[in-house]
């Protein structure tokens, strides 16, 4: 009696949960109510860690769980107390990464200490060991690239693709012959082996990431990581991480779809692993376009004068921003010229910064107002009726080549319509191209003036400028 009384609080503890994950994905896709899903979020795990707990399954195993939570939880604490918002698509792709390689271990420690096992719990593990290990070390290399501990630009090898799918190809056929073999030491030496090889494959496939693919790269790893906890969940037979992995995969394979889309690139493009391998890299300042046309820079005061006198003024945020911490201030001149009768709206581009929604994030923080922010569709036709575009830290996302140029690496990749506005101001702090590596033409356009420096500083300086216009 006791132990259906136990079954039934458990199962009823993970539907709970369960809904209250969909509710919080639900929250989770606006930035006015994110918030609130993260608590829903937060709550709806909370219960899925009581309903574990309850579990008969797991009694003998209390104090190795508590130590677990605590090394973890206190880990995870640290790491969101500290991080700074520039590190935040790092942070994401080792938050990708750990989901991944407890989803490899689990489902390989679930096999190595089963007596017996099903067919289909079989599948679910081999599945498992795969994405989990790819989705790991695939997470590492971004990481590293994010955190400029290796080289950001693409690092290719001959046939890397084929390698790529070779490998594939070959981890699954393992995969098979351990569902055949069964059980026994050589079923788990495949598995040893299937995971080691997953690990290669995915370090592989992430190495040619380059240019401002990175969005899509962590869109993709995050719905692998997801699938692997839903294929966990299914060898383990619990139904909370069945519907935890299904949403986060589910919504990762959205995320990358449309994260493709903006970057006019199929999805199976991206996930063979052809991320900007052929981009063109460009020495600061050279080329065929700075020798046509030089650059002409400007003055904080001068660029003032012509951001309050605007009727309409249109801010471009970028990842220039990001690392500068220049969001406060932006946020300041915006409400400044808002003082002031200027209409001020913010344009946002879907593969901006370097994580999906990272410039939403920035500008939420600074408490920019949710409706003053607009996506790149419903803001391009607008650029030309703005006085002024002010692009900060923006560089790939608001190039024109993409699309009048089409011997470049970006071409067909929708951008801002930066340069259909009447004036445009682009604070930068030198001539170094932008992730992708390649010039801009928009900084070589008559209407354009450049303002360097460090982003901060100089929204600091337009805004004394401003006050004294």
């Amino acid at each position: 009696m006791i132990d259906n009384w136990r079954q039934t609080f458990v199962d009823l503890t993970y539907l709970i949960a369960a809904i209250t994950f969909i509710f919080a994905l639900k929250q989770l896709s606006a930035p006015r109510t994110a918030r609130n899903g993260n608590i829903l979020a937060m709550i709806g795990m909370g219960l899925a860690i009581i309903g574990t707990f309850v579990s008969h399954e797991i009694s003998r195993n209390y104090i190795l769980i508590v130590i677990a939570m605590i090394i973890g939880g206190g880990g995870g604490y640290l790491a969101a107390r500290q991080v700074r918002m520039t590190q935040m698509p790092q942070m994401v792709a080792a938050f990708n990464g750990m989901g991944g390689l407890a989803v490899a271990l689990v489902s390989l420690g679930d096999y190595l200490n089963r007596d017996e096992i099903s067919t289909g719990a079989a599948i679910a593990i081999v599945l498992g060991v795969i994405i989990g290990s790819i989705s790991f070390s695939g997470s590492v290399i971004a990481f590293l690239k994010l955190q400029e501990l290796m080289k950001r630009r693409s690092v290719t090898f001959p046939n890397q693709h084929l390698t790529n799918l070779i490998g594939l190809g070959v981890a699954l056929v393992l995969g098979i012959i351990v569902l055949i073999v069964g059980e026994g030491a050589l079923a788990h030496t495949l598995l040893v082996l299937i995971f080691l090889g997953s690990l290669a494959i995915g370090t592989s496939a992430v190495l040619p990431i380059g240019g401002a693919d990175m969005p899509v790269v962590i869109a993709i790893l995050n719905s692998a990581s997801g699938l692997g906890t839903a294929l966990a969940g299914f060898s383990l037979n619990n139904q909370s991480l069945i519907v935890a992995g299904t949403l986060v995969g589910a919504s990762g394979g959205l995320l990358t779809y449309f994260m493709a889309r903006a970057m006019n690139r199929s999805v199976l493009n991206v996930m063979i692993g052809d991320f900007g391998a052929h981009a063109k890299v460009s020495a600061p300042g050279a080329g065929p376009i700075a020798e046509e046309q030089p650059i002409r820079s400007t003055t904080a005061e001068d660029a003032a004068v012509s951001l309050a006198y605007s009727n309409k003024v249109i801010i471009v945020p970028g990842y220039g921003l990001a690392v500068a911490q220049a969001q406060h201030g932006v946020r300041e001149l915006g409400d400044l010229l808002k003082d002031r009768g200027v209409n001020v709206k913010y344009a946002i581009h879907p593969v901006a910064g370097r994580m999906p929604g990272h410039m939403n994030v920035l500008l939420a923080e600074a408490n920019v107002p949710y409706d003053d922010l607009y996506e790149m569709d419903r803001i391009n036709e607008e650029f030309g009726s703005a006085d002024v575009a002010l692009v900060v830290g923006a560089n790939d996302v608001t190039n024109p080549a993409a699309r009048n140029d089409p011997s470049s690496p970006i071409y067909g990749m929708p951008v801002l319509n930066v340069d259909q506005a009447q004036s445009i101001v682009v604070l930068k702090r030198s001539m170094k191209p932008g992730f992708a590596g390649i010039e801009n033409a928009l900084f070589y356009n008559p209407k354009t003036s450049l303002l360097f420096g460090d982003a901060k500083q100089s929204i600091e300086h337009l805004i004394a400028a401003v006050k004294e216009a």
